[in-house]
């Protein structure tokens, strides 16, 4: 059948749905949540029927959400013809996974492809997330879902001889190691194309930290372009088209704010594999509010994750740190860029944490790949802050993904006091990361906190311990009684 386009003017997020009459629907034998096939053109999508009251739409009429109609290049009034679409193959491979059985090489293939070609509903998707949480993914599994991710997607290839990479699994506030990791390896020579992840429900990801400073949403051919001139990037992942499968996954697990370990493994070791990563760095935080509470975990996801680049042909250092508290002093995408570039520009009142951390984590690398021998990269990656070459490096990174104006600090704030005299004992990680996003961090890039005392310090009775930011009096009265009402999260003995 054939029907005229009305645009509306309404996201649905990452599925493409289009609207007819229950009359239309009818006459066509289509039914809610059925699939279709919308042609125009040369194009086609695949997408999800809803049904509206008639009188909303003329019956000759589709109506056509954002998604839909970018997908196809369609105006309003243009004719597209619909056809019925048959459920895809891989609905039964989601169910033999949701029976439990192991799915092989083949079948992970085909549940891939029909997620980067938007023939699963969200629904359906879900089911796969869910089925892979409830049944966990045997190695092999994880293996054949990170080679399957990639090569959907763009797979980059740098002619070096070495091509590192870092990742942190998150769960910590701030931990913006990469920043400062990434311009010190970079000024030693080495190659580095860091692709990065946006929050998915912290108050910042390294992608919300970096578009504070410069662009971030940049395609592959232009990464490379950075990347070969530069010796390094931090852009997003998801507008590389690395993996894209992957993207649509996080999708389904941010509302339900959960991280399925096997999906997540797939998920970083699928971007490195993409980049042509051969040495990679894995930082694993753990502790109470950290989304690896003890080190038993930890250690079992090291050893995880070391299997799985092994089965890539990847160099693997895995490191377990520790997560029991906040890490730098600024929680949210801008306040988190002022402590990388204090840290970078060698400042004394930067904090030490985040530096001692970065330069950590860059000594070890230098020692894993061997460019120095055990024992001495720490101070090597310290020289490179202090004399100045990780920062020349830094910028240089920024100026060619394309620089920012620094926005102005959230003009709404309120000064959180200390309750009582004492010792911070734990600052829990879970709710300084929900008060942050209360406040607006990160689709407001200069909202969150500025936090003063850290586990260790000693406070008194009405001393500042952090200040909230938000570009919203409201957003900032939510957070303020939050913490009053819900949890406040110091604790002083």
């Amino acid at each position: 059948m054939e029907l005229s386009v009305k645009l509306i003017d309404i996201s649905t997020g990452d599925s493409p749905v289009v609207l007819i009459t229950r009359k239309a629907a009818i006459t066509h034998d289509l039914h809610t949540s059925d699939r279709v096939i919308i042609q125009y053109g040369e194009k086609s999508v695949i997408a999800t029927v809803n049904t509206a009251g008639n009188g909303f739409l003329p019956d000759d009429h589709i109506g056509m959400f954002l998604e839909t109609a970018f997908s196809l290049g369609v105006a309003e009034s243009s004719k597209v013809t619909i056809l019925p679409a048959p459920k895809p193959e891989s609905i039964k491979v989601i169910r033999k996974k949701m029976e439990g059985e192991e799915l092989n090489e083949q079948e992970m293939m085909l549940v891939v492809k029909d997620i980067v070609d938007r023939k699963l509903t969200q629904v359906e998707l879900t089911y796969f997330v869910a089925a892979c949480s409830m049944f966990p993914l045997t190695f092999k599994e994880i293996g054949t879902l990170t080679k399957s991710m990639a090569d959907t997607g763009i797979k980059l290839h740098f002619d070096k001889p070495m091509v590192i990479d870092k990742h942190c699994i998150g769960g910590v506030p701030n931990n913006r190691t990469s920043m400062i990791t990434v311009p010190i390896m970079a000024s030693l020579g080495y190659t580095v194309p860091k692709t990065s992840s946006r929050a998915i429900t912290s108050p910042a990801g390294t992608a919300d930290t970096m578009e504070v400073l410069a662009e971030v949403e940049i395609p592959s051919e232009r990464m490379m372009q950075i990347v070969n001139t530069v010796g390094a990037c931090l852009v997003w992942g998801g507008s590389v088209n690395l993996a894209p499968a992957d993207d649509r996954i996080i999708r389904i697990e941010r509302p339900l704010s959960i991280d399925v370990p096997g999906l997540m493994l797939s998920s970083v070791m699928a971007k490195k594999y993409s980049v042509g990563s051969t040495h990679v760095v894995i930082d694993i935080p753990y502790g109470p509010g950290a989304k690896v509470t003890t080190i038993e975990k930890a250690e079992e996801l090291r050893k995880n994750f070391q299997t799985i680049g092994k089965l890539l042909g990847m160099h693997m250092l895995v490191i377990t740190t520790d997560g029991s508290q906040p890490i730098g002093n600024g929680i949210g995408p801008l306040l988190e860029a002022y402590d990388v570039l204090s840290v970078l520009k060698n400042d004394a009142g930067a904090p030490q944490d985040l530096r001692e951390k970065s330069v950590m984590i860059a000594g070890l690398l230098l020692e894993f790949i061997g460019h120095c021998p055990k024992g001495k990269g720490a101070a090597i990656a310290e020289g490179q802050i202090k004399n100045g070459a990780a920062l020349k490096k830094f910028n240089e990174i920024i100026d060619a993904q394309g620089r920012k104006q620094l926005p102005a600090l959230a003009r709404h704030k309120q000064d959180i006091l200390a309750s009582q005299s004492g010792l911070v004992t734990g600052i829990d990680n879970i709710t300084i990361t929900k008060i942050a996003r209360i406040a607006g961090a990160p689709i407001s890039k200069n909202a969150g906190l500025l936090i003063y005392a850290k586990v260790g310090n000693k406070v008194v009775r009405g001393e500042k311990i952090f200040t909230i930011y938000a570009d919203d009096p409201g957003k900032l009265t939510n957070a303020v009684a939050y913490i009053r009402e819900v949890a406040n999260p110091y604790r002083i003995v």
